[in-house]
């Protein structure tokens, strides 16, 4: 690495799949950075070895992807409030010499929904299917957007219960609780899908009417509509999308914490996806 250059990258396993370094060469070109940005295989036991090596070498920030999050965590000097609140970092930030941990998901996931497709979250009734890492680092934006409620579901009911007594404290006005699969039959008007199942063909075993005229949203993304995606649409949903915009919005958030600067997103989601 050299000084001249501030070098970022994203640390993962696997992590050949990454479209990171696409989306923040483009980020770079639209806001006329010079930076470096490159994808790293890190061994499942190495994270801290690794992250270590990459700042004594001069690297200015890392993204962090599975299954390396809680690793980034406890390696941070400092957790901004929302890294605290997930209890996971998927942004490192060297800032004076100091590492800080940040998590960019529940935002990245915000701005997509309200802002790229402009679907209505305040007073909605909202289902979350899945209480695992991904649900964890939503939860808490998406009470702050002041929904009617929030519902989680799955498949163990007592993941989902230990979600509920962790994020009741934030909850305010908004009704928080959990269910399992099994007992869902009220009427969402937004269900996201927190797990990863359906990217490999797998869905939850819930009642097919939970779809019908709400808004379906996977956290997940591939070439063709996931397996959520496709049941949403078979039975009647008002409109689906996938995560990819919520990829992109993520990683702008990253770019904003290391340069200060707030790239576009709406050119770069268009691109990956002419691309996929």
């Amino acid at each position: 690495m050299t000084k001249s250059m501030a070098s970022y990258a994203v640390f993962g396993n696997p992590v050949e799949h990454s479209k990171s370094p696409d989306i923040h060469h483009q980020f770079a070109e639209q806001t006329q950075q010079t930076m470096r940005y490159q994808k790293q295989l890190v061994a499942v036991d190495g994270f801290e070895m690794a992250a270590q090596k990459f700042f004594d070498q001069g690297g200015s920030g890392l993204n962090i992807t599975v299954p390396f999050k809680l690793d980034a965590y406890h390696f941070a000097a400092q957790l901004t409030e929302r890294a605290t609140t997930a209890g996971a970092v998927n942004t490192l930030i060297k800032k004076d010499d100091i590492i800080i941990g940040d998590n960019t998901d529940g935002c990245g996931l915000l701005r997509d929904i309200r802002d790229n497709l402009q679907w209505p979250l305040a007073q909605q009734n909202i289902l979350i299917l899945g209480a695992g890492g991904a649900v964890q680092g939503i939860l808490a934006p998406l009470l702050a957007a002041k929904p009617q409620s929030i519902t989680i579901a799955n498949r163990t009911l007592k993941k989902a219960q230990t979600l509920v007594e962790q994020f009741q404290p934030l909850a305010d006005t908004v009704s928080l609780s959990c269910l399992d699969y099994a007992a869902l039959d009220g009427q969402y008007t937004l269900i996201i899908n927190g797990t990863s199942a359906s990217l490999a063909g797998q869905l939850p075993a819930v009642n097919s009417l939970i779809y019908h005229q709400a808004y379906c949203y996977d956290m997940m993304y591939s070439q063709g509509a996931t397996a959520f995606l496709q049941q949403a649409n078979e039975y009647g949903a008002q409109a689906t999308a996938d995560g990819l915009g919520m990829l992109v919005e993520q990683a702008a958030e990253s770019f904003y914490q290391w340069r200060k600067l707030r790239p576009t997103t709406e050119s770069v989601i268009a691109s990956i996806r002419d691309a996929m």
